[in-house]
This record gives structure tokens, sequence and C-alpha cells, in this order.
């Protein structure tokens, strides 16, 4: 349990930052749909930040002469994806475990799958 514990701090702590970075980025782009055509046409710093979050490179003007490579920051993504996954999964197993009653845990798992469901069924139902 101890290494469960900190396995599951651990990873939060040092992923954390891209996760609020992701999180953020993805609400403005949730919030403000207009797209550019390019990643050179950001201007803003959320603009350049979307143009991380979509296209996993860093906007600038010598796009056209010389295109950046997403390759090593997709890499960071997916290793950032893994260990969020597991670090929920952790955090799952710590609160079944650590947690009595477990029924109010239970609860707000099956809420959470529920509630975006019955949010996107009544949005398609509109």
């Amino acid at each position: 349990m101890k290494f469960i514990r900190r396995a599951h701090l651990y990873l939060g702590c040092f992923f954390a930052p891209l996760l609020v970075f992701f999180i953020l980025t993805g609400w403005y782009q949730t919030v403000v749909p207009n797209r550019l055509k390019h990643p050179s046409e950001a201007e803003t710093l959320w603009q350049k930040l979307r143009v991380i979050h979509s296209d996993q490179i860093y906007p600038s003007e010598q796009e056209f002469e010389k295109p950046s490579s997403p390759k090593l920051f997709q890499v960071l993504v997916v290793v950032m994806s893994v260990a969020a996954t597991l670090t929920v999964v952790l955090g799952l197993v710590l609160s079944f475990k650590l947690l009595k009653p477990v029924w109010p845990v239970v609860l707000c798992l099956v809420l959470g799958i529920l509630l975006p469901v019955l949010l996107l069924w009544l949005g398609h139902r509109r």
C-alpha cells in the first residue's frame, strides 16, 4: 500500500503541470471554436498554447520554411497519458482500500460515468 501511495503521489506531482496545461487549453478549444488555418497564424498566447495542444509544436513565423517536428512532444504526451491513467487507477485502488464504507466511492464513479453520457444525450436530443 505504501508503494501505491508513493507512486500515485510522484506520478501525480510530476505530470500535474502538463495535465493542467492540457485541461486549460482543452477548455479554451471548447469555448472558443474558431480554428486557425495554419499554426503560424497564432498571435495571442492562448492561440499559441492551443497550437501546442492540437499540433504538438510551438508556432512560429518560420513554419513555412522549416516545419517543426512534434515527435518528441508526442512521446511525452503518450507517456503522460499512460502515467495519468495509471495514477487514476492507483487513486481508485487507494479509495477502495482506505475508505469504508465504499458506497460513496462507487456512487461517485457511477455518477462520473452517467452524467457526461446524460449531458451528451440531452445535447443530441435538442
